[in-house]
């Protein structure tokens, strides 16, 4: 695969941290005992040329053209995370593999956010992805992330205010950007349990 690194979006500022999700994991919590849902939209070129395409050469293909792509649709407490939680699906079943392989950018990690955090929802294996499908419908891309062609430098705030510009009823309250080593990660976006509106997520945004 040829190295994108042009392709890379840099979001340099000084003293800015990698975003971490929040402290406060609980695996094995009680299913859909959750307050709210975060959808992280992974930046893929940030991804493939760092290591990514060792991990995913379906998602890092030679050709592929993937600007932002879904890394997981996460339940949330106001304060931390419920993982793994106790279900009778623990795979997904073949008659929703191809949804998802048209949502995710990989059918291994397809099945790893299923395991890790679908699990927690009490959905079905098909309902949850269809919340991941109307989570990911809700966001428009700012045009500078359209495939961009030259490197761009962008403060976090900016990367905010692109998404918050072209998305109404979305604030810098209610999404975060996680960088690391001056490259844009990705951009984390919080939603209501039934997936049509944007809201406040202090300890996400913090």
């Amino acid at each position: 695969m040829i190295r994108r690194i042009l392709y890379i979006l840099a979001a340099l500022v000084l003293a800015t941290p990698v975003w971490a999700q929040a402290k406060g994991e609980q695996k094995g919590a009680a299913p859909g005992s959750f307050d709210f849902y975060v959808l992280a939209l992974s930046w893929s070129p940030a991804y493939c040329a760092n290591g990514g395409d060792k991990r995913s050469t379906e998602q890092c293909a030679s050709g592929q053209s993937n600007g932002f792509v879904i890394h997981g649709l996460w339940p949330q407490f106001e304060h931390g995370y419920p993982i793994e939680c106790p279900s009778d699906q623990t795979d997904l079943p073949k008659s929703v593999l191809e949804t998802a392989h048209r949502l995710f950018p990989d059918d291994r990690l397809a099945e790893h956010e299923w395991k890790r955090h679908g699990t927690c929802t009490a959905r079905a294996p098909a309902d949850y992805l269809s919340d991941v499908a109307a989570a990911r419908q809700h966001i428009a891309i700012p045009a500078a992330f359209l495939q961009p062609k030259s490197e761009v430098s962008l403060a976090p705030i900016d990367v905010e205010k692109a998404f918050s510009d072209i998305n109404p009823g979305l604030t810098s309250s209610m999404m975060s950007v996680a960088c690391s080593k001056g490259e844009l990660q990705e951009v984390r976006i919080c939603f209501t349990r039934d997936v049509k509106s944007f809201r406040a997520c202090p300890e996400i945004e913090g």
